[in-house]
């Protein structure tokens, strides 16, 4: 149980960790390392009960020319241009055991779910000299939970959203900043996974509820990133905005506002002697890809 609550944190935290680095320049082809994270998060979007992880990850980068690995996303580049790029997006949420969580108990147990599916990323302003950029994701994604024995399919997620990045935010520190926000929507069967009470399951403190589709409520994260040579720290805090969301008036959202927050180190002991030149988004940038193929340099 406790590796099934690992994996699924562990997806649940991806997206929240910036980019390696927001300028283009030379990078090993690859990383391997290990870390730890600490985490305060909410059981589901909308509860006021949370939890607290410590948890153990392996670290792995790779920055190929098709597939990227990285610590906020698995890219496997469909299509690029210089301000187009639409690659794989990935989420996930946490088990909760309705027992422990006042709100659901007597209901079944939320097994985690992960999320998959393309995102469309537009980059809308860049300047290399300023060290700074804004880009709109643009993700679908289908939703499935499992049990580990089984993955049902229990819906659809489109989470549009504006991220701004400024690397050396206090110059000459090194410290990256990154900040995301953007409305969240799902359809009907993501929603009643979270929100609906089945009439069995009905208390004199829990009334049946049907959730609908659309409007899922608004999410804003800021990050931080730092490295100290071989030692990578990121930081972030979430908050999610529920007002005016179709559930809700579920009695199982029981804080209109829900935060998480993180904090990660990460050791690097290997990396490739092969460099590469990417951006803070994988892409070989445009002169370096009309001079034809890369080649690799060694250290």
């Amino acid at each position: 149980m406790r590796i099934r609550r690992l994996l699924a944190t562990l997806l649940a935290l991806w997206g929240f960790w910036l980019p390696d680095g927001a300028l283009c320049g030379e990078k090993p082809l690859w990383e391997l390392g290990v870390g730890v994270a600490a985490l305060r998060m909410p059981d589901y979007r909308g509860s006021d009960e949370y939890r607290y992880y410590l948890l153990p990850y392996p670290y792995f980068i790779y920055r190929g020319d098709i597939l990227r690995v990285d610590r906020e996303r698995i890219s496997g580049r469909i299509f690029e241009t210089d301000r187009l790029l639409l690659d794989v997006s990935l989420n996930g949420s946490v088990p909760v055991k309705s027992s422990d969580n006042p709100d659901r108990r007597g209901m079944p147990d939320l097994d985690p779910t992960f999320e998959v599916g393309p995102s469309l990323n537009v980059t809308l302003l860049e300047n290399h000299q300023a060290r700074y950029k804004l880009k709109l994701t643009v993700p679908v994604r289908a939703a499935f939970s499992t049990d580990f024995s089984s993955v049902r399919h229990e819906g659809w997620v489109f989470h549009p959203r504006l991220n701004f990045e400024k690397a050396d935010i206090l110059p000459g520190t090194g410290l990256n900043i990154g900040i995301s926000a953007g409305p969240l929507f799902a359809d009907r069967g993501y929603h009643a996974y979270f929100y609906t009470v089945d009439p069995s399951y009905a208390t004199t403190v829990r009334g049946p509820y049907d959730a609908g589709g659309g409007y899922s409520g608004a999410t804003f994260t800021i990050g931080f990133h730092k490295t100290f040579d071989p030692l990578i720290l990121n930081a972030f805090v979430s908050l999610d905005d529920l007002r005016g969301a179709v559930f809700e008036n579920s009695p199982l959202v029981k804080t209109r506002f829900s935060w998480m927050c993180g904090l990660s180190v990460s050791w690097i002991f290997k990396t490739s002697p092969e460099r590469v030149t990417r951006d803070a988004w994988g892409r070989v940038p445009a002169e370096d890809r009309a001079a034809g193929p890369e080649t690799g340099q060694t250290e």
